[in-house]
């Protein structure tokens, strides 16, 4: 049975890539600031992933126990939005931790052991990783890096055996916006993408013939129709 460790596992997109994992008969260990209960292959890791020295404690314990991690999902996001001088610092150095920093770090921690097992690496980034994002800069800037890192970690892996896939998912329905003040059109299904459309592409790439590296997936929905949310009475 092979391994994976899953960022952000607790709920939204990462719930459904819990799910489909599990599916696959991968052994998941998943890291998330939110308690979770075990199940059959499903380990719960209750990390804060921006306290690096616990975060490379934890992988340390994971890859004792685990000498067969064959996959990195990296799902954990975080995402502020607004003009950017009304976005709060910490909030800033949120999104650059959570969607770039700690990626990063994963993979340094897990490079030498994904190499030994010709393992993969999943990136969820964001199609503003590819376009201009008025009211998103910081955000798009973490994922665009994030993205721009796996193109390049590739071609430094390739010959080793690693796969890296970087997806790019437009709006989805998830739990990701609850906090913004936009939202995508909730009356028109033509408009959002499904958690469970993510975790589709996921099984595709981690599918694909042994010759295949599928590197980059940009899923879109038909529609591009986005509204602010309406203020809370």
């Amino acid at each position: 049975m092979k391994t994976a460790i899953l960022t952000g596992s607790s709920k939204g997109i990462g719930k459904a890539l819990l799910k489909r994992l599990l599916s696959l008969d991968y052994k998941v260990y998943g890291l998330s600031r939110t308690p979770q209960s075990p199940m059959e292959n499903f380990i719960p890791v209750e990390c804060d992933l921006l306290d690096t020295d616990k975060l490379i404690e934890t992988i340390k314990s994971i890859e004792k126990k685990e000498p067969n991690i064959h996959l990195l999902v990296n799902n954990a996001g975080v995402g502020f939005f607004g003009p950017h001088e009304e976005i709060n610092v910490k909030n800033i150095q949120t999104m650059l931790r959570t969607n770039l920093e700690v990626p990063i770090i994963l993979t340094h921690l897990l490079l030498r052991t994904l190499k030994k097992n010709k393992g993969m690496i999943i990136s969820i980034s964001s199609v503003t990783a590819k376009k201009v994002s008025t009211h998103g800069c910081a955000y798009s800037a973490s994922k665009a890096g994030l993205t721009h890192f796996y193109t390049s970690l590739f071609e430094e892996v390739r010959k080793t055996g690693v796969k890296i896939t970087t997806i790019h998912p437009d709006m989805t329905k998830s739990n990701f916006y609850d906090n913004s003040n936009f939202i995508y059109d909730e009356d028109d299904d033509d408009s959002v993408l499904l958690e469970e459309q993510i975790a589709d592409t996921l099984e595709y790439a981690l599918t694909a013939s042994k010759n295949l590296v599928v590197n980059d997936i940009t899923l879109r929905p038909q529609k591009n129709k986005i509204k602010r949310k309406e203020p809370k009475k």
